[in-house]
């Protein structure tokens, strides 16, 4: 399998860009508007994004390995539940494509130092592995992340096009 190298994908996303950013979500130009918060539900395993309070998309989201509970520390394997936002967003990740999530937040860090542990960090919503070492279902149907929220990489495409930083996100178990 080749890999897409982030040059690529860079140039693809300048291409499929409107010629300015007055075409760039307005509807009645077949585009779609921006995300204005997302929702993840982990026992549905679905992620969810809204705008005005319309559902926009839904997408089919592989956890952590061990997705049950809020994640407290570094290593535990879990992704967090709460609110938080979408931060930096990182083209050359090793997953195809990555947008960070601000996990730990100011609650978060206070529950760690209490406990005496690492409050862990990089939560992401990504694509699957630049370079997979399993097939692609099985990314596809397993949880699998140290944490993160993994997406096809056709969905994390459409997921980087329709959000914006700042993005709100609240994780429900």
């Amino acid at each position: 399998m080749s890999r897409i190298s982030p040059a690529a994908i860079l140039l693809f996303l300048a291409l499929a860009m409107p010629a300015s950013a007055d075409d760039m979500f307005i509807p009645s130009r077949g585009a779609l508007e921006p995300a204005d918060r997302l929702v993840l539900r982990k026992s549905e395993r679905s992620l969810a994004l809204y705008r005005g309070g319309r559902p926009l998309k839904t997408y089919r989201v592989s956890l952590g390995l061990s997705p049950e509970g809020h994640k407290e520390r570094e290593g535990d394997f879990r992704t967090p539940e709460g609110r938080y936002m979408l931060t930096w967003r990182n083209p050359q990740s090793e997953y195809f494509l990555s947008i960070k999530v601000s996990y730990p937040n100011a609650e978060d860090e206070a529950n760690a130092r209490r406990n005496g542990w690492r409050p862990g960090g990089a939560i992401m919503i990504h694509g699957l592995p630049n370079v997979p070492r399993h097939p692609r279902e099985r990314y596809l149907s397993t949880d699998w992340t140290d944490g993160c929220i993994a997406v096809s990489n056709e969905d994390m495409l459409e997921i980087w096009l329709l959000t914006e930083p700042n993005t709100p996100i609240e994780i429900l178990p």
